[in-house]
C-alpha cells in the first residue's frame, strides 16, 4: 500500500497530464481563440468533402482571372476556377497531408525516442547517430530527393516531411522518458514485475504526453510550410487537386495580369501557421506552468 501511494504521489508531481494541461489552457484567452480558429479551418476542410460553393474543377475560360465579385467572392484563377471552392478543398488537403506528416514523424520518432530512452545502451546510441544526420541535413534539399526518388506527388511529399520531423519527436521523447524513468513510481512498477512493454505505455507514455502535444502543434505548422514549398516547385500535389501551395504557384505565375490571386491562398498559409505558433505557445505555457506549480 505503501508503495502504490508514493508511485502515485510521484507521478502526480512529475507527470503533466493532458486534462490539467486542457484545464490551464482554458484560462489562456490567447491559446482558446486560436484554437477555435483552427477548429474552424477543420470544419471548412470537412466541409469542402461534401459541399462547396460551386464546382472546384469546372473551367470557364471566358471568365479567367476575375476580381472578387457577387457570383465569384473570391475571384478565379487561370481557368475560370472558383478560388473560393478550390480554397475550401485545399485547406482539407493541406490539413490532412500535413497530418499525415507528423503521424510519420511521430510513429518514427517519438517510437524509437522512447525504446532508446528507456533501454539505453547499443540501441541509443546507434538511433541517436541516425537522427543526428538527419537533423544535420538540409531540409528542403533532403525533401527534394526523397520525392525526386519516389516521384511527385502529395503522398510521398508528405513521407519526406514526415522523415524531416522524426528527429524532433526523437530528442524529445528520448529525453523526457529518460527523466520519467528515474522517478520512483517506475521503479515501484519494477518492484511490482511490470514488463518494459507495461511500464512504457502505462507509465512512461502518459507523463510525455503534454510535451508530445507541444511539438506535435508546431510540427503542424512545420508540414503545412513544407507542402506549400513542395507543392509550389511541383512536387506535392498534382492538378487538378488544389492545395495552398499549389495555389499560390498558380497565383504567382499570374501576378502581372491580375495580383489578386495570389492573396487568399497566401493569407491561409499565414494565418494556419499563426494560429498553430500562437497555440503551441499557449501550450507550452500550459505544460510549463504544471511544472511550476509543482516545483
Amino acid at each position: 500500500m505503501i508503495t502504490v501511494t508514493k508511485a502515485k504521489r510521484t507521478k502526480k508531481i512529475f507527470g503533466c497530464t493532458p486534462g490539467r494541461t486542457f484545464r490551464r489552457l482554458l484560462q489562456d484567452q490567447v491559446g482558446m481563440t486560436c484554437l477555435v480558429g483552427l477548429m474552424f479551418l477543420v470544419f471548412i476542410g470537412i466541409l469542402a468533402q461534401f459541399w462547396t460553393p460551386k464546382d472546384p474543377t469546372a473551367q470557364d475560360l471566358l471568365r479567367r482571372l476575375e476580381s472578387p465579385s457577387g457570383e465569384y467572392w473570391l475571384g478565379t484563377d487561370a481557368v475560370g476556377r472558383d478560388i473560393l471552392s478550390r480554397l475550401m478543398v485545399a485547406t482539407g488537403v493541406d490539413l490532412a497531408a500535413a497530418t499525415l506528416a507528423v503521424s510519420i514523424g511521430l510513429v518514427v520518432g517519438a517510437g524509437f525516442g522512447l525504446l532508446a530512452g528507456y533501454l539505453g545502451g547499443a540501441l541509443d546510441s546507434v538511433t541517436s547517430r541516425v537522427f543526428d544526420v538527419l537533423m544535420s541535413l538540409p531540409p528542403l534539399l533532403f525533401a527534394v530527393a526523397i520525392v525526386g526518388a519516389l516521384g511527385p506527388s502529395l503522398t510521398n511529399a508528405m513521407i519526406a516531411v514526415g522523415v524531416l520531423l522524426a528527429p524532433r519527436f526523437y530528442r524529445l521523447v528520448r529525453v523526457s522518458t529518460r527523466e520519467v524513468i528515474s522517478e520512483d513510481f517506475v521503479e515501484a512498477a519494477r518492484s511490482g514485475g511490470a514488463g518494459p512493454a507495461r511500464i512504457m505505455t502505462r507509465h512512461v507514455a502518459p507523463n510525455i504526453f503534454s510535451p508530445m502535444l507541444v511539438q506535435i502543434s508546431f510540427g503542424v505548422s512545420v508540414a503545412i510550410v513544407a507542402e506549400s514549398g513542395l507543392s509550389f516547385l511541383g512536387l506535392g500535389v498534382q492538378p487538378p487537386t488544389a492545395s495552398w501551395g499549389s495555389m499560390v504557384k498558380e497565383g504567382f505565375d499570374n501576378l502581372a495580369i491580375n495580383s489578386w490571386t495570389i492573396v487568399p491562398s497566401s493569407v491561409m498559409i499565414v494565418v494556419s501557421i499563426l494560429l498553430l505558433s500562437l497555440f503551441g505557445d499557449s501550450l507550452r505555457d500550459a505544460v510549463g506552468s504544471q511544472g511550476g506549480s509543482k516545483a
